[in-house]
């Protein structure tokens, strides 16, 4: 019998495997400390792909400087079963980008501030975002659920979006579900 692993702690990106979260926020750092002047973003977002035997979910975090480049990296849930029920593997993509939010205590985010706020009056910004894989147009499945997941981040204090504006789970998590 195979094991899984339901919750995986660790971050990984194209260059690193196996960081853990506090080395995540410090490359957060580093990477708005070469330009403390930019427009940053910081985005969570979670996909997730049910395969044969289980479900995998991919949690982003991205923080981007507008038009001057991002850093990037994943974690990987599995979830050892088919996840058929699609209110449940929402519900599950949004508690797993709640639990990478939370962990942006109001001291971590602080400090993130604290990197850009002598450039405020040059125009520098730090927005944190939620990015929810549901889309509220008519014919989207998921239209039914965007009141109350909107409602779940926007309680956490960070800015929803959703489709087409959430590429965080729409385009890079889903990159990694496959």
């Amino acid at each position: 019998m195979k094991k899984f692993q339901t919750y995986h702690q660790s971050f990984q990106n194209l260059q690193e495997n196996e960081i853990k979260f506090e080395q995540v926020f410090e490359r957060i750092i580093e990477f708005m400390n070469l330009d403390p002047s930019g427009n940053f973003r910081l985005m969570v977002g979670t996909d997730s792909q049910v395969h044969k035997s289980q479900t995998t979910f991919i949690t982003g975090i991205v923080i981007q400087n507008e038009g001057n480049g991002v850093w990037a990296c994943i974690r990987k849930v599995i979830v050892p079963r088919k996840m058929t029920h699609l209110h449940e593997r929402i519900s599950l993509e949004l508690s797993l980008t709640e639990e990478i939010v939370s962990m942006f205590t109001e001291e971590k985010k602080n400090e993130l501030i604290q990197i850009v706020l002598p450039y405020i009056y040059q125009g520098a910004t730090f927005i944190m975002e939620g990015h929810i894989d549901i889309g509220a147009g008519k014919r989207n499945k998921t239209s039914e659920f965007v009141k109350e997941m909107v409602s779940r981040i926007e309680s956490m204090g960070v800015e929803p979006k959703i489709k087409p504006n959430a590429f965080v789970a729409s385009s890079y998590a889903n990159r990694y579900t496959k």
